[in-house]
């Protein structure tokens, strides 16, 4: 966990619409980005349903928002 204040490290992932996203792509923006452990499990579910229901909210406060696991961009497709 990065502590307060600290400058994040380079991230470069690759979206399920197909664009590469990096942090400087949120720059002048909040971004919120959570980890959970594998699509289309009962837990990761509710929490991704929760985030997507929020969603106007975030967007409001100008926050992009994204999920983050180890599985692969098909997986993420279907979830």
């Amino acid at each position: 966990m990065l502590k307060v204040d600290t400058k994040a490290p380079p991230i470069n992932l690759n979206s399920t619409n197909g664009s590469t996203y990096t942090l400087k792509d949120s720059i002048g923006k909040y971004a919120v980005l959570y980890f959970y452990p594998k699509d289309d499990t009962p837990g990761c579910t509710i929490e991704t349903n929760d985030f997507n229901k929020l969603l106007p909210k975030f967007i409001k406060l100008n926050c992009d928002v994204f999920g983050i696991s180890k599985d692969n961009l098909k997986s993420h497709h279907k979830f």
